[in-house]
């Protein structure tokens, strides 16, 4: 009992020394945007010797080339519909692969399987040909569409589905209910733990994303937040760590607010799904 009550003491300190080293960059971040511009440039202490908000100030000061608002708008607005798009494709998918007669059903199934190997990298410049050719670039199009579906998403789904209990969509069919009534009443209400998680996923994947918006956009209106925050940084800001650290936070901190608002569903998402 002595040795247990040891080794449990040993892992807390261990994970408390871990979470220490990887909390303290976002904290040298934050505290950092916070500085003066020589504060940041000359002093090597963790809190600001002056605390100051101009860095922010300076940050959400729209210019044409700098549109800090338009960026954030953008990023949501992107990242808020290819979200629910990946929901709305992959539930619909993975019923009809769990449940409908679909004709070449296990090919279709083998070939989700498949495309979770390939990288999705791979698919990058052929969607950009396809996108310049229909001349869609530095529109929302090409930020959105792409996102629509996901196969880890379908797969996960599918998954659930196989084990769900057919004798309650039967029960409800006897009810009177219809296909649809099936599954947004009977089905979806179980999947809540995993669109959950495939949407926090799936929103923290788009909000991250760098290399995609990138290759589509060029216009400083039509930028995503990740891309404009490059923008700043490869810009006059270089030479502001200050400034640079406050523009992070900025982008930093919606992600990180639905991460710690949503982190207790991702354990019981991947539980519902069956993956261990």
């Amino acid at each position: 009992m002595r040795h247990k009550k040891t080794t449990t003491i040993l892992l807390l300190t261990v994970a408390s020394l871990l979470s220490i080293i990887f909390l303290l960059p976002l904290v040298w971040m934050i505290l950092t945007s916070f500085k003066t511009l020589s504060d940041s440039l000359e002093s090597a202490s963790l809190l600001p010797k002056s605390w100051t908000l101009e860095n922010y100030r300076l940050i959400l000061n729209a210019s044409s080339e700098s549109p800090l608002i338009r960026w954030l708008l953008n990023t949501t607005i992107v990242t808020v519909l290819g979200t629910l798009l990946v929901l709305f494709v992959d539930v619909l998918a993975a019923y009809a692969l769990a449940r409908l007669q679909i004709p070449g059903r296990k090919i279709i199934l083998a070939i989700v399987v498949m495309a979770l190997t390939i990288p999705g990298i791979v698919t990058l410049f052929p969607a950009f040909y396809l996108f310049r050719q229909a001349e869609l670039l530095d529109s929302y199009v090409p930020l959105i569409v792409p996102y629509a579906a996901g196969t880890l998403g379908v797969f996960l789904i599918y998954n659930f589905l196989r084990t769900f209990p057919k004798d309650l969509e039967e029960a409800a069919y006897l009810d009177g209910a219809n296909q649809w009534q099936v599954l947004t009443k009977v089905i979806l209400p179980t999947l809540r733990p995993i669109i959950t998680t495939l949407g926090i996923v799936t929103f923290l994947a788009i909000y991250n994303d760098f290399l995609w918006p990138s290759l589509v956009t060029n216009e400083a209106e039509m930028k995503t937040m990740t891309l404009g925050i490059a923008t700043l940084v490869q810009g006059s800001n270089f030479v502001n760590p200050a400034a640079m650290m406050a523009s992070t936070v900025i982008a930093t901190l919606p992600a990180l607010l639905l991460f710690i608002w949503a982190n207790r569903f991702f354990v019981k998402g991947i539980t519902h799904s069956g993956l261990k």
